[in-house]
């Protein structure tokens, strides 16, 4: 009998030891992972995020497409093929990459800078070029390689690639399909290359505050590193080594039976 309750509370103890609490699951809290009663169909909080609107660097590819009432003949900056380019594998090979200077080169006009502008920016700028050589033109540019990596707790490790500019990390886990029920969302490692310079920063998604992070929207390039929690080594590999050792003691059981 005392050996099935030392049995027990060794079984009790390893359980409890295994768990993992919501406040170390849940993303964006804010004392409210055990509150009850929380008010519904209204607005609790807000958040006034910062201006952000990603500007253009060296390396990126921009797809620009220039429509006139100019003839054919003389629309040197509309090419021919240009209304084949509508899907998003045309647009990564009709683009235009922005070199270490920040220009990219167009016929008779030449190098145009867009290093530093915004992509609207950009577009407005190439409008008025356009203006001036072409009959009502019309232009559009997007970005076509905006990129970030997930690495380790994830559902599917990779590099995404966007044509939104635009995304919040919380949008960026959601595209890298989500991540895994033990990855520690308190020590997420964020691995950014700006102005030739390599930052690392930690982001807790814990905590809801994190909205008004000055790292709440992906950068071009971004690498999110998700470590895994401390339960995940024991959770991951308990049932396969239980079995083991089950059935090492009931050899050793049965060893001993025998011998009597």
């Amino acid at each position: 009998m005392m050996r099935f309750f030392w049995w027990f509370l060794a079984g009790a103890v390893v359980f409890l030891s295994s768990c993992v609490s919501n406040k170390r699951y849940v993303f964006l809290q804010h004392e409210d992972v055990k509150a009850k009663n929380l008010p519904t169909d209204t607005v609790v909080r807000e958040y006034t995020h910062a201006s952000y609107d990603y500007r253009i660097q060296p390396h990126d590819a921009l797809y620009t497409q220039f429509r006139s009432l100019t003839d054919k003949k003389f629309d040197f900056l509309n090419a021919d093929d240009q209304a084949s380019a509508a899907s998003g594998q045309n647009l990564g090979i009709r683009s235009e990459l922005v070199d270490i200077n920040g220009d990219i080169t167009y016929p008779v006009i030449g190098k145009v800078r867009v290093g530093g502008l915004t992509v609207f920016e950009a577009q407005e700028k190439l409008q008025g070029l356009a203006n001036q050589y072409l009959e009502s033109a019309v232009v559009k540019v997007r970005m076509v390689n905006f990129r970030f990596t997930f690495m380790g707790e994830v559902k599917q490790e990779g590099t995404i690639t966007s044509f939104n500019n635009r995304i919040s990390v919380p949008e960026a886990i959601g595209l890298a399909g989500g991540l895994d029920d033990l990855a520690d969302k308190s020590k997420i490692k964020l691995v950014r290359i700006e102005n030739g310079q390599t930052t690392i920063t930690y982001l807790n998604l814990l905590d809801e505050d994190f909205v008004n992070s000055p790292y709440y929207f992906v950068h071009q390039n971004d690498v999110f590193v998700v470590p895994p929690l401390r339960q995940r080594p024991f959770r991951k590999y308990f049932g396969q080594n239980l079995s083991i050792v089950l059935s090492s003691v009931s050899v050793l059981l049965l060893v001993i039976s025998l011998s009597k």
